[in-house]
């Protein structure tokens, strides 16, 4: 097990350049499963669950060819299904919540797959029933092997149909779409996902021979095709990780310009900040965050405290809760911070009131944040990370503090940050990693 130790309260000052998308990933290189042709994935993100599912692949017989370090070609001419039923698999499946994402070109390429009960963050229940629902309204049948904590999941005469999904799951809707597109007839979903990081999978599809329109909406429509080819495709850059380096500037009082954002994939993220009063500038497709010795959450038109919620896309997303919150901390006002899709994400603050925050946790999903507007300095602790974003909360909260924090089972912020304390060393920050 792994530890940061951080000395806090220093300025950063300097440029990043933000990862590829987690999130993008886990879906596109899934969606090498769904033809036999080379496949070049350029962009991709050097963190654990990504090389995890790498792995996992090369396992089941894909070709990987590391081209550098972001960019790697992969034929899946010879999958071996046989693979799927061992005890290596059942433990490498088992590991990675995105695991889940191989069930949909598995299903659509050969009919059938086996899948074990995923892991990842426990930041609450995640239930996987939108993908397995969607599978069945195609004609798939499963069985769930609870003894043995796998799933298995027939799928030998797929059709298109309509279907309104329950919730409108992105990795829940990446499924479906990749077992549709190979599906015969067409298939309709209703309340689908819109997030970028979809948009990206569903135009790799077409351009691998896919017809899927309505790209964008809540309404996807897709023909099924015979067969798809090869492609070429580029991660965007992680909105996540933009997110996180502007509260990181705002927190630390911090001079930084991010590069090659995709701002138009930002969606509303920059605005929600800036309701918290971060200054920050568009410079082409960079963002310059200028050092700030206070800023102000604004009110509501009525005078009412602002709310930062979270939902799904186009509006504020969870992933970007936990920062919004560390950042509320160093602020002038208050602000409630309410994350309504998991129920265990916002516990973590309780290693933030340890530093002197000012917060009130009024229920698993709310929280009012008291800003302090650095009158009240944070200290420094010990803690640990129980997930990503509130491993990289608890960073952010330390870069800040005064004195020296460490943070412990920093093998949850590897899964979604690559090289972080390198990165954060190269514009000022005091951290180690000890072994």
């Amino acid at each position: 097990m792994a530890s940061f130790e951080i000395i806090g309260g220093k300025k950063l000052s300097g440029e990043v350049i933000p990862q590829g998308a987690k999130n993008e990933a886990l879906q596109i290189i899934s969606a090498v499963l769904l033809t036999e042709e080379r496949m070049v994935i350029s962009n991709i993100p050097n963190i654990r669950d990504v090389m995890k599912l790498i792995e996992l692949l090369a396992a089941m017989g894909v070709v990987v060819t590391k081209i550098d370090d972001h960019t790697y070609a992969f034929e899946a001419k010879d999958v071996n299904l046989e693979y799927l039923l061992t005890d290596d698999f059942k433990k490498k499946g088992g590991a990675l919540r995105g695991s889940i994402m191989i069930i949909g070109p598995l299903l659509a390429r050969f009919g059938v797959a086996y899948i074990p009960e995923p892991g990842g963050d426990k930041i609450g229940r995640r239930p996987v029933d939108t993908h397995l629902r969607g599978f069945e309204a195609l004609g798939a049948t499963f069985e769930h092997m609870k003894d043995e904590r796998f799933y298995k999941i027939n799928a030998k005469n797929l059709k298109g149909t309509f279907m309104l999904l329950d919730e409108a799951s992105v990795t829940g809707t990446a499924n479906i779409v990749m077992a549709a597109s190979l599906t015969k007839g067409e298939t309709t979903i209703y309340n689908a996902a819109s997030e970028p990081y979809l948009q990206q999978l569903c135009k790799m599809i077409n351009r691998m021979g896919g017809k899927i329109s309505g790209i964008g909406s809540n309404k996807l429509i897709i023909e099924g095709v015979d067969r798809l080819g090869g492609t070429d495709h580029r991660m965007l850059p992680d909105m996540i990780e933009i997110g996180s380096f502007i509260g990181l500037a705002a927190t630390t009082q911090s001079e930084i310009t991010i590069r090659n954002c995709s701002i138009p994939d930002l969606g509303i993220i920059p605005s929600v900040f800036r309701k918290m009063g971060i200054e920050m500038e568009f410079r082409g497709d960079d963002i310059y965050l200028p050092a700030q010795e206070s800023y102000k959450i604004q009110n509501l038109i009525d005078g009412s405290i602002l709310t930062i919620r979270d939902g799904i896309w186009p509006a504020f997303t969870p992933d970007l809760i936990s920062i919004a919150l560390v950042t509320a901390t160093q602020a002038k006002g208050s602000v409630l911070i309410h994350q309504w899709m998991f129920e265990s994400r916002l516990f973590f603050v309780d290693n933030l009131i340890d530093m002197g925050a000012k917060i009130i946790l009024c229920d698993p999903h709310r929280a009012v944040v008291i800003g302090s507007n650095r009158e009240t300095k944070l200290r420094g602790i010990t803690m640990s990370s129980p997930d990503i974003r509130a491993g990289v909360s608890m960073l952010i909260a330390a870069l800040a503090a005064s004195g020296k924090s460490t943070i412990h089972n920093i093998e949850q912020i590897d899964r979604g940050y690559q090289n972080i304390e390198q990165r954060l060393r190269a514009i000022g920050a005091d951290i180690k990693r000890v072994e």
